[in-house]
């Protein structure tokens, strides 16, 4: 592999921030926020919107999800206007 090319692969806390579910796993992502995790290390935080533990087809409940106002946002583009 070249050298210097390749991102920075580490320890990283993702955070469900709908149900503040939280899981450490190894990734490449960046963040500037920073959590103490259970080991006492201090590890980068990247919050989430979804993940199994407020996903709908994990959870069985029916939850509605929009973000930055994606549904208006698509309305407003493939309106049709009479």
């Amino acid at each position: 592999m070249k050298k210097d090319i390749h991102p920075e692969y580490r320890q990283v806390v993702f955070q469900d921030i709908q149900s503040d579910f939280m899981f450490i796993t190894r990734s490449t992502m960046n963040s500037t926020e920073k959590i103490k995790w259970e080991d006492g290390n201090e590890y980068p935080l990247i919050k989430i919107e979804v993940s199994s533990a407020s996903h709908p087809f994990y959870t069985g409940k029916k939850i509605f999800v929009d973000t930055a106002g994606r549904v208006e946002k698509f309305n407003r583009r493939y309106r049709k206007d009479k």
